[in-house]
C-alpha cells in the first residue's frame, strides 16, 4: 500500500509571497539592514519576517552575525525558487493588465555593462518613448554580465535583456540594435605604453608573450582569444573589472572605445595598433521566444527599435 506523504508547506498564501519578496529584498541588498531602507521596514520587522518565513518554511535560510550576512545551502535554493515564483506571479498581473487593454505592472530590463557612454547606444530615448506610451508601468533597469542576461532571460527574471551578439539561441528572439568597436588597450606602467610604434607588436602571435585579461564567459571577447590563441592569465566579470587588470600595467586586455576614452585621454590607457588588434560586436535586444511576450514586452521591444531604427 502506498502512503501518501504531506506536502511540507501546503497552500501557498498570500502571506508567503510578501514573506518571500521581503527575503528576496533582503539577499539582494546583502543584508537586513541594508533591506531596511529599500522595505521602508524597521530591522527588527524585517528580522521577523524573516523567521516568520523560516517556520513556515521549516528551514534555515540564512545566517547573521558577526561574520555577516550569508545564506545557507537550503536559503540559496529557495532565493532561486523564490525568484521564479515572483517572475511568474509577475507575469500573471501583466496578463490580467493585458486583459483589460492597459499597460501596467513591472517591466524588468537587464543592459550588458558600460553600454550607456556608447553613441550608438540609445537606451535613453528608447525608456523615453516607451514611457511616453505605458507611464504606468514600473521600470526596472539591471546591469549584469552577458551570461546572467541571457538566464535572467530564460527564466523570466528579466523580460528584455541588450547584449553583444556571441551565439544564437532558438529559445530566445533577437532584434540588432547597434555596434561597439573593442580596442586592445595596455596601461601606463606596461612596457608597450612607451614603445616606439615599430617596436609594438604587428600581429596577434607577437602578443602571447605578453599577460592578456579577458572575460570569464562565453562572449565575443572570449571567441576572439581562443581564435588568435591568446592564453587567459587574468579573469574579469565585467569591463571595468578588465579595465582595472589593464591599468594595473601587469595586463593587455580589450575594452570598448567610448568606455577607454576618458583613460586615454587622462594618459592612463593607450590603444595598440587600432587598426590589427580591433573588433566589431553588434547588440542585440533579447526576449524570451516562447510563450509569446507580453504586450508591455513587446511595446519595449518596439521602442528599442524605433529608437535604434532612427539613430536617436
Amino acid at each position: 500500500m502506498q502512503v501518501k506523504t504531506r506536502a511540507a508547506l501546503g497552500q501557498l498564501s498570500d502571506m508567503d509571497i510578501r514573506l518571500l519578496r521581503v527575503f528576496k529584498t533582503v539577499v539582494d541588498c546583502g543584508g537586513m539592514s541594508a533591506a531596511e531602507l529599500e522595505l521602508n521596514i524597521g530591522t527588527s520587522t524585517v528580522s521577523r519576517h524573516i523567521k516568520d518565513l523560516e517556520t513556515r518554511l521549516g528551514l534555515t535560510l540564512c545566517r547573521r552575525g558577526r561574520a555577516g550576512f550569508a545564506l545557507t545551502p537550503e536559503g540559496e535554493q529557495i532565493y532561486a525558487e523564490t525568484l521564479r515564483l515572483l517572475s511568474g506571479v509577475d507575469a500573471f498581473r501583466s496578463r490580467v493588465d493585458e486583459i483589460h487593454q492597459r499597460m501596467g505592472g513591472e517591466l524588468h530590463i537587464a543592459v550588458f555593462d558600460k553600454t550607456a557612454s556608447n553613441p550608438a547606444a540609445h537606451l535613453g530615448e528608447a525608456i523615453a518613448l516607451f514611457q511616453a506610451q505605458a507611464p504606468d508601468v514600473n521600470l526596472h533597469l539591471h546591469v549584469a554580465p552577458l551570461n546572467v542576461i541571457e538566464r535572467g532571460v530564460l527564466d523570466g527574471q528579466f523580460q528584455v535583456g541588450i547584449v553583444p551578439g556571441h551565439r544564437s539561441a532558438s529559445t530566445l528572439a533577437y532584434d540588432e540594435l547597434f555596434t561597439e568597436t573593442m580596442y586592445l588597450y595596455c596601461g601606463q606602467a606596461h612596457p608597450l605604453f612607451a614603445a616606439e610604434p615599430a617596436r609594438e607588436p604587428a600581429h596577434w602571435a607577437a602578443l602571447r608573450q605578453h599577460r592578456f585579461a579577458g572575460l570569464g564567459y562565453h562572449s565575443p571577447n572570449m571567441e576572439l582569444a581562443q581564435q588568435v590563441h591568446l592564453a587567459r592569465q587574468a579573469t574579469g566579470y565585467d569591463q571595468e573589472s578588465i579595465a582595472t587588470l589593464i591599468l594595473s600595467g601587469r595586463f593587455l586586455g580589450f575594452l570598448p572605445d567610448h568606455y577607454a576614452e576618458s583613460f586615454v585621454r587622462q594618459g592612463r590607457l593607450r590603444a595598440l595598433r587600432p587598426q590589427v588588434f580591433s573588433y566589431s560586436c553588434s547588440f542585440f535586444g533579447i526576449v524570451r521566444a516562447s510563450p509569446q511576450a507580453a504586450r508591455v514586452t513587446l511595446a519595449f521591444q518596439a521602442c528599442l527599435r524605433q529608437a535604434h531604427a532612427s539613430g536617436g
